[in-house]
């Protein structure tokens, strides 16, 4: 990418994946972002419309578009019906390259795919193509901005900068006992993402640049063993852009429930919201008035195509609790003890614990008989992510038990590997005092190498701080307070990569973003250990996977 080009602009060559500039690119596409943010809070929506083209012309949007999808996506190697995945550096800048003609682009059909659903039925999925993929991202990026200086404050899901622990932490405050709603609509609707209405929709968007890609990307069917099937309705899961089109759709929830806020923030009047997605918690003061909030929304869903599922929607007192987002509400009595005689707990529900133990006797099964090292690799990244997304819960209690279980399955695995061995053999030999942090001697793992397996109670209680109302990181400014929030995610890492990133001050020195955006990080050998250097903390540097391959493509291209 030369130089002199502009990045809202094609460039004149053909683009040259390893040399991408990923500190203007980020740059030129935030700044756009906050302009569009900006211009629709003004309500100047000439401008709004005047800067989303210009979005969608950008050179460096497309960039970071093809980088998300073919690089960051979980779903990267999927492929749609064509077959076609972007894996080499020639084949995502030659990506960048093909979105420029996206005014031309007729989109392909999504291939159907079904996943099972945790109650044993199948869940199916739309997966476009991966150049459709890329142009969604292209286009959510210039629609996303507008939105989320429209989008109420209970809408969580699927949104830049909010997640589940907000979610889960707006109901928590909205569930004390001092506070007077105790009866919850525990709401669950009908396929959502398969029902929604696409004219109501479509008419959301009736201003937007890009709208009829979008009709297209609603319309264009999927195909299934090999059949192609018509979509009259919904948007497909497993679009890049489904979610928050969804979000678009079920937008005005709250005026729809005559839900209000004071100038600090706190609700007027007797409900309240917490919304995840297609997932969401009415609070009411009655049993009489949860009922009639039902019944406000039938309506205002039916012009959304969509409806409750009266088996799983029902009315509630705390007392009895519920579930939401893997935790459980519930007030339990505590006579003498609390003004109100009664506690708030948000634990890790039931359903919760058993899928995580589900989940890792799978895992142990499968890795019967193999090395120790190969379980510490597999396994602890499912035992860090559940106890980091539990941990601001009541779960110091769940997780003992659950490490009390693993401790079971280690010896399960011991017994097998070694059966004509006793037990004082396997604990000489699978545990000790391997993290060396901790004066823990029950520690399992490879005694050569030092990898062990993490404890559930090796995380302690932490509490989410919640985003704050209707706050957005595309407003401009919010810049200070969205660098302070940044800052909590360092806790997610390893021990060894929050040293790192703390002396990094949380930046990429490649790209210049933020370490925790989200991206896989890679350790990168300042000075390589085939020219002598050490494999220790004092010459790592943490970088996004894509800014580490660019360092080593640039090295390679010096030494040539």
């Amino acid at each position: 990418m030369q130089a002199r080009q502009s990045l809202a602009n094609r460039p004149t060559t053909l683009t040259e994946w390893r040399s991408v500039n990923w500190r203007k690119a980020n740059r030129s596409v935030r700044n756009l972002r906050h302009r569009i943010f900006r211009a629709t809070t003004e309500g100047d929506y000439k401008k709004v419309r005047s800067l989303q083209k210009l979005m969608l012309r950008s050179y460096a949007n497309r960039l970071l578009s093809v980088r998300k999808v073919t690089q960051q996506n979980r779903g990267k190697y999927t492929a749609g019906i064509d077959r076609v995945v972007v894996k080499t550096p020639e084949g995502k800048g030659m990506m960048v390259d093909i979105l420029f003609n996206f005014r031309a682009w007729r989109v392909q059909p999504t291939r159907r795919v079904y996943i099972p659903k945790s109650n044993g039925k199948l869940r199916p999925l739309g997966i476009s193509t991966i150049a459709d993929r890329c142009l969604q991202m292209v286009v959510k990026t210039a629609l996303e901005p507008e939105w989320e200086a429209k989008l109420e404050g209970s809408t969580y899901g699927y949104r830049p900068g909010r997640s589940c622990q907000d979610a889960v932490q707006k109901l928590y405050f909205m569930s004390l006992p001092k506070n007077r709603k105790r009866w919850a609509v525990d709401a669950d609707l009908k396929g959502c993402f398969d029902n929604i209405d696409q004219t109501f929709l479509l008419a959301k968007l009736e201003q937007f640049p890009s709208r009829g890609l979008v009709e297209q990307w609603l319309q264009s069917g999927y195909v299934e063993y090999g059949r192609w099937q018509p979509t009259t309705a919904g948007t497909p899961q497993g679009n890049c852009i489904s979610p928050l089109l969804a979000n678009i759709a079920l937008h005005g929830m709250e005026e729809a429930l005559g839900i209000t806020y004071d100038t600090r923030g706190r609700i007027n009047g007797k409900r309240g919201l917490a919304k995840y997605a297609d997932d969401f918690v009415v609070m009411c003061e009655s049993q009489a008035d949860a009922e009639d909030a039902i019944e406000d929304l039938k309506p205002w869903l039916y012009e959304r195509g969509l409806t409750f599922s009266e088996e799983k929607t029902q009315v509630v007192h705390l007392r009895e609790g519920f579930d939401f987002l893997g935790f459980n509400f519930r007030h339990y009595p505590t006579p003498g003890r609390t003004k109100t005689g009664w506690k708030l707990l948000v634990k890790p529900s039931r359903k919760s614990i058993q899928s995580i133990k589900v989940r890792l006797k799978q895992e142990w099964l499968k890795l019967s008989g193999k090395p120790v090292k190969e379980i510490v690799m597999r396994l602890n990244p499912i035992i860090r992510g559940w106890a980091n997304y539990f941990r601001t819960g009541v779960a110091s209690r769940t997780f003992s038990r659950l490490q009390d279980w693993m401790f079971k399955r280690q010896q399960r695995y011991a017994h097998k590997r070694h059966p004509n061995k006793g037990p004082r053999w396997w604990y000489q030999k699978y545990w000790g005092r391997l993290n060396l942090d901790r004066h823990d001697n029950w520690v399992f793992g490879d005694k050569d190498s030092g990898s062990h397996l993490v404890k559930f109670t090796w995380f302690p209680i932490e509490r989410h701080v919640m985003v704050k109302g209707r706050a957005s990181p595309d407003d401009p400014s919010l810049k200070e307070y969205w660098e302070r929030r940044s800052k909590m995610k360092v806790k997610d890492l390893t021990f060894s990569r929050q040293k790192l990133a703390k002396r990094q001050k949380l930046k990429c020195s490649v790209c210049g973003e933020s370490l925790l955006n989200g991206e896989a990080l890679h350790i990168h050998h300042k000075t390589p250990r085939s020219k002598g250097g050490k494999d220790s903390f004092s010459n790592w540097l943490l970088l996004h996977q894509v800014c580490h391959q660019q360092r080593h493509a640039s090295q390679q291209k010096s030494k040539g």
